[in-house]
């Protein structure tokens, strides 16, 4: 609800990450990179708690994290999957203003945030159908089941506002994917999860149970396990691993902040690990975050024995939504990402997309600057 026109202004400050947490812990849910935790996962930005406050009362938050220029101690302000505000707002300056007038204060040179709202869904059936067709290439090419009003409020807003939506290749901008595929479990049962998967999906959870695959949650002793074999899946499928330091810190930063916001799952065969994924939860929202699998025995279907697992911790949670994070936004039978969507897509939920990452320049010649300096790097 936004506020009435008697309602007295809004103020940004910073915050320590206690009052940070307090706040969240009164949220349905936020993203876990809007965590004070997930400072210390990026520890090459400097970075910074913000809150908004009316009437004494906190009613908005934000992690922030600085990127300084090279040479320079100016700095591009990044909110990833934030702020934590009402983005039902009719009135969105009203929170944005204070908040680019702290960070120009704070030596930033420009803001980028990623509006944590939908604006467009499409059913895996869209989805699937789409794949079929020879004649479409991209979700945007297949009406959405649903159009989300309060995303087109806040695109129209920010245009008006001055700030601009970054390029997106594929679907995957900059920072955090714009497309997502989630499953919603909200007033969901397991029953009702498992029937709405694809009979491919059901008959790989199942043959899993009967060769004898085992899932247990795992802890910080288990992340080398799991990172033995998330390296060997990305020497398979052709992708830089992040070093088993980066999951080490993930792990006793986020445990130490929630005790059941970050869970290992482990899977195995007559003691063989044929799958490991790392799952993180903050209040009704689930996420697969990390996986891996191996290429023996992939005909026990462990990873979706440890999906499935992940999905039933979800519900077992209270969930609102088991989230698979990132897809590309390409429908094309021939892309090598097809796979990735196609496995997502069995799972019976929904394509979502988001309103995007944006830029607000606050000083217009730095910022030129450091767009140019991105694109030569890119």
């Amino acid at each position: 609800m936004s506020p009435s026109p008697l309602s007295s202004p809004l103020s940004l400050r910073s915050a320590t990450a206690a009052e940070h947490l307090e706040f969240l812990a009164r949220q349905d849910s936020a993203s876990f990179l809007q965590t004070p935790a997930w400072a210390a996962v990026k520890p090459e930005w400097r970075s910074e708690s913000v809150v908004w406050e009316r009437d004494g009362q906190t009613v908005g938050s934000a992690l922030v994290l600085y990127r300084q220029l090279p040479r320079l101690k100016r700095y591009l302000a990044y909110l990833p999957e934030g702020p934590v505000i009402d983005w039902e707002s009719d009135d969105l300056a009203a929170w944005l203003a204070p908040l680019a007038a702290h960070l120009k204060k704070q030596g930033a040179f420009g803001v980028r945030m990623g509006p944590p709202v939908v604006t467009r869904r499409w059913s895996a059936a869209q989805v699937k159908e789409g794949i079929a067709d020879p004649a479409v290439r991209r979700l945007d090419d297949v009406p959405p089941l649903e159009r989300g009003q309060t995303g087109a409020r806040v695109v129209s807003q920010l245009h008006e506002l001055g700030w601009r939506p970054q390029s997106v290749a594929g679907g995957f901008a900059a920072g955090q994917p714009q497309y997502n595929f989630h499953v919603p479990l909200a007033g969901r049962t397991e029953d009702d999860v498992l029937k709405a998967m694809n009979q491919q999906w059901r008959r790989n959870i199942k043959k899993a149970a009967k060769e004898g695959v085992e899932v247990a949650r795992g802890g910080a002793e288990d992340l080398k396990a799991f990172h033995d074999l998330y390296v060997h899946t990305a020497e398979r499928d052709g992708f830089t691993p992040r070093p088993l330091s980066y999951f080490t810190t993930m792990y006793d930063a986020l445990s130490a902040e929630a005790g059941d916001r970050i869970v290992v799952h482990l899977a195995r065969h007559e003691a063989d690990l044929v799958a490991a994924t790392i799952a993180i939860r903050v209040g009704t929202h689930a996420w697969y975050s990390y996986g891996a699998s191996s290429t023996e025995k992939r005909d026990v279907r462990g990873s979706n024995a440890v999906q499935w697992a992940m999905m039933q911790d979800a519900i077992s949670a209270g969930c609102a939504v088991y989230d698979l994070r990132g897809i590309t936004d390409t429908l094309d039978a021939e892309d090598p990402h097809v796979g990735l969507i196609q496995f997502k897509v069995g799972t019976g939920g929904e394509a979502v997309e988001y309103a995007g990452e944006w830029d607000l320049p606050l000083n217009k010649p730095l910022y030129k600057a450091f767009e140019a300096y991105m694109k030569r790097r890119g």
